[in-house]
């Protein structure tokens, strides 16, 4: 990849990076930093309803949520600012093919060719959901 094309895909990172930011920004400002009480707008002695406290878990837990996933995806972008810098940037780092321009115009951070993120996806909904952590669910035997 030429020169001015890494640039051009640098800047495009970089914006894509802020704007993720930003997002997350937004999300700790307006859902989990607030209360329950808070969130909910009442501002009156009397306690919640059960099902406003289950509406709100789940609004805070959608949120972590999304955050979670905006943090993978800087994650994401930090790994292929380096490849920039490295100049590996828009080759697929399971083949070593080139990485279609329009699939890195839409998703600057892609890793992978399309072929490869196809066989990966596939081979992830074999596996199924990861299982839950050692002594989160206790076994029938116990």
């Amino acid at each position: 990849m030429t020169k001015p094309e890494l640039d051009k895909y640098k800047k495009l990172l970089l914006k894509k990076k802020e704007e993720i930011l930003q997002a997350v920004k937004h999300i700790e400002q307006d859902t989990l930093s607030r209360s329950q009480r808070d969130a909910s707008g009442d501002l009156s002695g009397y306690t919640l309803h059960m099902a406003d406290i289950a509406t709100d878990s789940y609004d805070r837990e959608f949120s972590l949520g999304l955050a979670s996933n905006a943090q993978q995806i800087l994650y994401e972008i930090d790994e292929a600012l380096k490849r920039v810098k490295e100049k590996g940037f828009g080759s697929c780092l399971v083949c070593d093919k080139p990485i279609p321009k329009k699939r890195l115009k839409v998703i600057p951070y892609a890793s992978l060719c399309i072929a490869c993120q196809a066989k990966e996806e596939t081979k992830r909904r074999r596996m199924g959901p990861p299982p839950p952590a050692s002594g989160s669910i206790p076994s029938s035997d116990e």
